[in-house]
């Protein structure tokens, strides 16, 4: 044990010798031990390079390139992955504020989906009805879920919900890996349909229905 000690102790103070501590500065450059993890051989965005003829790193696409990615159809137009987007983000573009209505068209299909992929991904915690009462707060895996007819919920913005649901909140873990942005849009179409179930009133109806409700 001795003689172990004395080798860590050499080892270590070598070590610390040639490499030095965290954060020192040097007046000669540092050793690196993989250069290639530090000094990687790429080309940087407008900056000049000869190995184009035109002397320039970043390139125009080639003519004909089909671009990656299939926009969404929102209600006020197509919108790709990569735009700063409020079918992206949630977000108004430039600002911290969420978008009050879900961009996209409520239709039929959509409404569809919406239960399909809430069943799928919302459902074992938050329940059928998302009163919070799903298969893991029944069998103790979580304690506390949350019932997303409290009125907390029920008055956010459908922009809060999609980040919320991207990103996740407190105990509720990140789904935007899981659920495409389309799918996450369908949910919360199908979540404010459960809600206006359960809180709406008659007058929510039109007035043409009213009269074979009451019956």
């Amino acid at each position: 044990m001795r003689y172990f000690l004395a080798i860590f102790v050499l080892v270590v103070a070598v070590t610390i010798g040639v490499l030095g501590f965290r954060g020192t500065h040097f007046r000669k450059p540092p050793l690196y031990i993989f250069p290639d993890m530090e000094f990687q051989q790429k080309l940087r965005p407008q900056k000049p390079n000869s190995f184009f003829t035109n002397g320039i790193s970043s390139q125009l696409p080639v003519p004909g390139t089909i671009s990656r990615g299939t926009p969404l159809q929102t209600v006020k137009g197509e919108v790709y992955p990569f735009e700063d987007s409020p079918v992206n983000t949630g977000r108004i573009p430039g600002t911290t504020n969420f978008v009050e209505i879900n961009p996209l068209p409520i239709t039929e299909e959509l409404m569809k989906r919406g239960q399909q992929r809430f069943t799928i991904n919302c459902s074992p915690c938050h329940g059928a009805t998302a009163e919070g009462n799903g298969i893991t707060k029944k069998i103790g895996a979580m304690a506390v879920v949350a019932n997303l007819h409290d009125k907390r919920i029920v008055e956010m913005a459908d922009g809060e919900l999609f980040f919320v649901i991207s990103n996740g909140r407190n105990l509720m873990g990140s789904y935007g890996a899981n659920v495409t942005v389309q799918d996450r849009w369908a949910i919360i179409a199908y979540l404010r349909a459960l809600q206006l179930a359960r809180l709406g009133t008659l007058d929510d109806l039109p007035q043409e229905l009213r009269a074979s409700l009451k019956k």
